[in-house]
């Protein structure tokens, strides 16, 4: 086949006749402008040009495959020919020193808990891959309950329990697992780190940890599972489309794959308004459209790929989903007891306790509140051993994770601190966070007073201040009179 040149793509450039470049390929995209979820503008940007840079961390290498006809794909582009935008690779003031801190980053040796990795994130991430991944719903209230609500839980150690061998190794949904936590579903992985999510899939193999495979991953979904090696445990995340019979093609080709368990998002029936994340994207939009009447600001990351999410999602779909697939059936993103016990009575398999890591409903309540009330519900109604409890959101040391496990959760989900991890140090600083939480948890099990999980039960813990809450996330005490926590070091300039 004769390459296009870029010429020949270059006349193409407006709404009327769209073309762009792809990973070398040329697409033919006009039909597609008005149905891109992130909207036209984005696209004519590139009308004529290559996108490849824009299209990588947002969208799956299979994407244009799937979603455009074959007769759209023009075919080979001779890259010799294109002629490289001057002002695609211009550095800013703010992406320089960026750049400067990325080089004096701190030995991934200094990292000691997971907070290290996100204050190291902060600092050396893109603008527009911090917004996203850090950011939550409104106030982000919640997205800070979620952790101070493990800060009002106290342990009530054991005491002269031989511990000189401790277990932290268990089952979820059949599956062994050598932590009680699993590497939960996040979207966009190449926004923090050009691989994308199959580096987390190579780090949870290292380190025997169960990964969830997001639905709006960066990466394709086979290639996630391609990435896995020997008996991996890999479970399946769905935000469910509009479409039924897509939806049924992606479960039965992930059960097809060896996925081990489906997880229903039930908590998204429109995606929150997460304030970063909309500002960042605001940013770029404003640099280039000057009118105020033409920007729209009610897209960010995460609304502009997410609009074929289904929001008529109801209970009465749980039968067709149990006809579609064996695989265990679990509910993310469930937030009380009605529903818990609900979910029981349609025979689901399991629950994820989830406010969607505060990202949702602003004032949802944490995780770990919830799995206090729903376990006691559940007990009630002689269900507590009839489903799976897990939780998420949050947790950021092994004592959030045992604390969980006390009030009744099988596992718990951590999402951010290893996308923190990955997008600063790559699979290394995925596998030391794995390592430093199986290092909290070996030595607070036998602080507490435990060998293994199974001996865990609620008397090792005092909740009787989980329900005090406060929506201040900071306070003048914690600000001005306890000293700050130290945070890795960076290295000095030497510029």
């Amino acid at each position: 086949m004769v390459s296009l040149t870029g010429a020949d793509i270059a006349t193409h450039n407006t709404k009327d006749s769209c073309w762009v470049i792809v990973h070398g390929k040329a697409y033919d995209v006009t039909e597609f402008l008005p149905e891109h979820p992130g909207g036209q503008k984005i696209i004519l940007k590139y009308a004529g040009k290559d996108a490849t840079k824009e299209f990588d961390p947002i969208h799956p290498s299979d994407t244009l495959d799937k979603y455009l006809p074959a007769s759209k794909h023009l075919g080979p582009v001779d890259m010799g020919s294109v002629e490289k935008a001057e002002t695609e690779e211009v550095i800013d003031e703010d992406e320089r020193a960026r750049l400067t801190r990325v080089s004096l980053m701190p030995p991934l040796s200094q990292c000691y808990n997971l907070l290290d990795f996100e204050d190291v994130a902060r600092q050396t991430m893109r603008k527009a891959a911090w917004a996203y991944y850090s950011s939550g719903a409104d106030d982000e209230i919640t997205l800070r309950e979620n952790h101070a609500a493990y800060h009002r839980i106290w342990f009530r150690p054991r005491i002269l329990v031989d511990v000189e061998n401790v277990d932290i190794s268990t089952t979820m949904l059949g599956s062994k697992s050598s932590v009680p936590f699993y590497i939960t579903a996040t979207a966009l992985g190449k926004l923090g780190n050009p691989e994308g999510e199959v580096v987390l899939t190579r780090a949870g193999y290292r380190e025997g940890v169960i990964q969830m495979i997001p639905t709006l991953a960066s990466c394709s979904f086979d290639e996630i599972v391609d990435a896995k090696q020997g008996d991996q445990v890999q479970w399946l995340q769905l935000y469910v489309n509009k479409d039924r019979e897509i939806t049924r093609k992606i479960v039965q080709h992930a059960e097809s794959r060896g996925c081990k368990s489906l997880w229903i998002t039930v908590d998204a029936p429109q995606l929150g308004r997460r304030e970063k994340d909309m500002r960042s994207k605001y940013d770029e939009q404003a640099a280039e459209v000057q009118d105020e009447g033409t920007v729209d600001r009610s897209q960010g990351a995460a609304r502009a790929i997410s609009s074929f999410i289904d929001p008529s999602l109801s209970w009465k779909d749980i039968p067709w989903f149990k006809s579609i697939t064996k695989m265990p059936i679990v509910l993310k993103g469930v937030q009380s007891a009605e529903d818990a016990i609900k979910a029981v009575e349609y025979g689901v398999d399991a629950i994820l306790l989830s406010n969607h890591g505060g990202r949702q409903l602003d004032f949802a309540k944490s995780a770990i509140e919830m799995l206090v009330e729903v376990m006691a519900a559940l007990k009630a109604k002689g269900y507590d051993n009839k489903i799976e409890v897990y939780v998420d959101g949050g947790v950021r040391r092994g004592t959030d994770i045992l604390k969980a496990i006390c009030l009744g959760a099988k596992g718990v989900g951590i999402g951010r601190p290893f996308l923190y991890a990955m997008s600063t140090y790559g699979e290394s600083g995925v596998v030391r966070a794995i390592q430093l939480l199986k290092d909290e948890l070996e030595m607070n099990m036998r602080l507490i007073g435990a060998q293994k999980l199974a001996d865990l039960n609620s008397t090792f813990v005092d909740t009787s201040s989980i329900t005090a809450h406060s929506a201040t996330p900071r306070d003048n005490l914690s600000e001005q009179a306890y000293q700050k926590m130290i945070t890795p070091p960076f290295l000095k300039n030497k510029l």
